[in-house]
C-alpha cells in the first residue's frame, strides 16, 4: 500500500460566464475559478493524491494546461481517467480524503453529491470536508480556493509485472 498527497489552488476568475465547480458540483450564481479545465480544485487535489501514491507524476504531467485537448475539461472525467491509469499500472485506489478551504459557498449542503460523483469517478470512497480560512491569507481575502487530499492505493496481487502486493514496487 502507498499513500499520496495532493494540493491544488485556483484564483477566482473575472469572467462572469465561469461557473464555480467543486467536487463535480456546479454552484450556480457563484464566482467561478480561473483555469484551463473547469478548475475544480477538489477533483484536482484528489487526482494529484492518487497519482502521487502510485508514483505516476502529477496532474500537470497527465493533463497539461498547455494541451488544448484539456481546455474546459470536466475534472470528474479527468479523475476517472487518472484512476484508470492507476489500474493500468497495477494499482487500485482504496480511498481519498479531501479538504477544501474556502469561506463561501458552504459545502455541507452539497457534500453527499460531491462524495458520490468523486467516488464513482475514482472507483473508491472519496470523502470531502470544507474548512473556513478564518479570514487568513489569499483564501481569506476571497482571492481563490485551495484543496488538499490524501489517497491510499494498493498494489494488486495479480499485477502484470508479477510483483506481489507486499513485495517491491
Amino acid at each position: 500500500m502507498r499513500v499520496g498527497q495532493g494540493f491544488d489552488v485556483h484564483r477566482y476568475s473575472d469572467d462572469p460566464q465561469r461557473t464555480l465547480v467543486l467536487g463535480g458540483v456546479r454552484f450556480d450564481n457563484e464566482r467561478g475559478l480561473d483555469g484551463h479545465s473547469d478548475a475544480d480544485v477538489v477533483a484536482h487535489a484528489c487526482i494529484d493524491a492518487l497519482l502521487a501514491a502510485a508514483g505516476l507524476g502529477d496532474i500537470g504531467q497527465m493533463f497539461s494546461d498547455r494541451d488544448p485537448a484539456w481546455a474546459g475539461a470536466d475534472s470528474i472525467d479527468l479523475l476517472r481517467r487518472a484512476a484508470g491509469a492507476l489500474r493500468e499500472a497495477g494499482w487500485d485506489p482504496v480511498n481519498v480524503s479531501c479538504t477544501a478551504v474556502l469561506d463561501s459557498p458552504r459545502l455541507a449542503p452539497h457534500r453527499d453529491v460531491m462524495k458520490q460523483r468523486l467516488s464513482a469517478a475514482a472507483g473508491a470512497p472519496v470523502t470531502v470536508t470544507g474548512r473556513s480560512s478564518e479570514g487568513v491569507g489569499a483564501v481569506g481575502r476571497g482571492e481563490g480556493v485551495a484543496a488538499w487530499a490524501v489517497a491510499l492505493v494498493a498494489r494488486r496481487s495479480d499485477d502484470r509485472d508479477g510483483a506481489r502486493a507486499d513485495g517491491p514496487l
